[in-house]
């Protein structure tokens, strides 16, 4: 018997998960919006790419904090903590970027690298903590360790080109969109294997 095929009754934190799939495919969709708007707007403004970026933070942490809340009532609070901090940094990073729009290239850079690097590590948590419970758990881990390394990257080489920049932050958030997605269509069908089962 394959895990996907394992009931879900006795796995409470991937049960939450699975039954509010759309939460991680709202999520990779917009960081995938995110990312192409990047690369199809060559003459973005700094002004612009301060509000987009806002706006995908903002939306992506409250996203995330809905699904936390939504799936609490499964599990223990304990078990969802780390997806409510990816949401609340997310809109603290949305806030920011909208109250401080006329920011320097080089603090937007350095804001955007931090952000990424303290989601990185939460992600990382959180696919440790599903590692027992879902298939190619790895990818999952893959993706918190790409926002560990983009942010990195962001902080040790803020002042890097603006066009070197703008291509890195999309491929970025175009790559870590695409395993969202993948995360969200494998907990789909996890749930409706479990609904199927039930």
């Amino acid at each position: 018997m394959t895990r996907n095929s394992i009931s879900l009754s006795n796995r409470p934190l991937l049960r939450a998960l699975a039954d509010n799939w759309w939460v991680a495919l709202v999520r990779g969709l917009f960081a995938i919006l995110f990312g192409v708007l990047t690369f199809v707007w060559p003459g973005i403004t700094l002004l612009s790419l301060v509000i987009l970026f806002g706006v995908y933070s903002l939306m992506d942490g409250i996203i995330a904090i809905y699904g936390a809340i939504k799936g609490r009532g499964e599990v223990s609070r304990s078990s969802l903590w780390w997806l409510l901090f990816v949401g609340i940094t997310g809109i603290a990073a949305g806030i920011v970027t909208f109250f401080y729009p006329q920011v320097t290239a080089l603090v937007l850079v350095i804001f955007i690298g931090a952000w990424a690097l303290v989601r990185g590590i939460f992600e990382i948590i959180g696919a440790v903590r599903l590692r027992k419970e879902i298939e190619h758990e790895w990818l999952l881990i893959f993706a918190g360790l790409l926002s560990v390394i983009f942010g990195l990257v962001l902080l040790l080489k803020p002042g890097a080109g603006a066009l070197a920049l703008l291509w890195l932050i999309g491929s970025y958030a175009i790559m870590f969109g695409v395993i969202l997605v993948w995360l969200a269509f494998r907990l789909r069908k996890l749930a409706r294997n479990a609904h199927k089962a039930d």
